[in-house]
């Protein structure tokens, strides 16, 4: 194997299993700063060996292996007091048997769900959280997450930089939390993981319409927790609506990028294995009371099963909006709901709900609104003032392909 193609090799094997290397370190050091700076050694360790000694049968195994002792030989020369010498020793000898490799694979599991938790925790920002995550669990570069964000490199590191320091001012540690707290916590992991694909799927700026790496790197964390957290109800509801959703990207954009809107997509480019794998984790979700992401689930359901637009089930998807309105009250969900009526009773009915979210303080500035109003009175024969409603809409979207989609309609309504 030539030396670009072991390069290649350990590039691939980083992505799939840096959150499992840097979660195993951190088990040890107890600080994810230093993990991942201990994870990157064992990277540029076999970037060294590899080439030379061949790819090793079980490469994720190798990397956890080297950071692990490169981490314990990191902390007994941190610690030097004979009293923390001599309970670190006891605490390794617990954690480290003499069989080392054969040992490696006995937590590592629980080792990467603490990770998670720890770069999702709640003292961070939402965005400090998600760059964290795909930097830590992810293992994307800085540069990848600075192209996916369409931000610089430089903004990418100090957020990193910034949410590690304040994890370790904040002595966040590193564990699962406790019952009492799961629940918030895991309200915060599955956050970030919507978060970053709703950045994929939707960008809000930029002149691309959709960032697929950072749905696929979504659609990989979901999976994972599913694994990590199999009787969680609410993460099968959260992969349920990803894997949904990401089964129509190839049809919402057109040969040259343009956004194509749900009912003009062509079906058949829709990726029925991607439906299949979400309606097999809505299942496992309807096992429990139904969250938030399960509830959206449901409604990407209706749609997914839908084989033209007029067989969508929108009295079903109206109903389903109401509900969850009544357990997460929201103006965006509201103004959803506005369109799932406008479906079901008629423009006139969905222009009514939009309308009583005129005021909203929340959507002053969400292009959407004015997009939906613009769209209902269109319908209604109402063109000078859904044209200036386009008008408005594109005037408040960030994102390029978006914005002449807007006006695109808005000049549709002129003519």
């Amino acid at each position: 194997m030539s030396e670009s193609e072991v390069r290649r090799t350990v590039e691939a094997v980083w992505r799939l299993e840096a959150g499992r290397v840097v979660a195993g370190i951190a088990a040890i050091v107890r600080d994810v700063g230093q993990a991942e700076e201990l994870a990157q050694d064992a990277l540029v360790a076999a970037l060294e060996s590899w080439p030379r000694e061949g790819v090793p049968a079980n490469p994720g195994a190798w990397l956890t292996t080297v950071g692990k002792r490169r981490a314990i030989d990191a902390v007994r020369r941190r610690q030097t007091g004979e009293r923390v010498v001599a309970a670190l020793g006891r605490d390794l000898d617990e954690q480290i048997t003499p069989d080392f490799d054969a040992a490696l694979e006995d937590r590592i599991e629980d080792d990467l769900l603490r990770l998670i938790f720890v770069a999702c925790h709640p003292v961070l920002s939402p965005i400090a959280r998600a760059a964290l995550t795909l930097r830590l669990v992810g293992g994307l570069t800085t540069g990848e997450i600075a192209r996916a964000f369409l931000t610089t490199e430089s903004t990418v590191g100090q957020r990193i930089t910034r949410a590690k320091a304040t994890l370790a001012a904040a002595r966040v540690p590193f564990e699962v939390p406790g019952p009492a707290e799961r629940a918030e916590r895991l309200d915060s992991v599955l956050e970030v993981v919507y978060l970053i694909f709703n950045e994929g799927y939707a960008a809000t700026a930029g002149d691309d319409w959709m960032r697929p790496t950072l749905v696929q790197e979504a659609l990989r964390l979901a999976r994972q927790l599913q694994g990590l957290m199999p009787d969680e109800p609410e993460v099968h509801g959260l992969a349920a609506l990803l894997e949904i959703q990401a089964s129509r990207i190839h049809a919402r954009t057109g040969p040259d990028g343009e956004p194509i809107l749900l009912n003009d997509q062509d079906r058949t480019r829709w990726d029925q294995l991607l439906i299949r794998r979400g309606l097999a984790a809505l299942d496992r979700a309807r096992d429990g009371v139904s969250g938030p992401y399960a509830i959206q689930a449901e409604i990407a359901a209706c749609h997914a099963r839908a084989r033209t637009p007029e067989e969508t089930d929108w009295t079903r998807i109206a109903a389903l909006y109401a509900e969850l309105a009544r357990l997460v009250p929201s103006p965006v969900v509201e103004l959803n709901r506005a369109v799932a009526v406008a479906q079901a009773d008629g423009p006139a009915a969905g222009l009514e709900v939009a309308r009583a979210l005129a005021d909203e303080p929340a959507l002053a500035q969400y292009h959407l609104l004015p997009s939906v109003l613009g769209d209902l009175l269109a319908k209604l024969g109402r063109h000078d003032e859904a044209r200036r409603e386009f008008e408005r809409a594109a005037s408040l979207a960030g994102n390029a392909r978006e914005r002449a989609l807007l006006l695109d309609r808005a000049a549709a309504c002129g003519s």
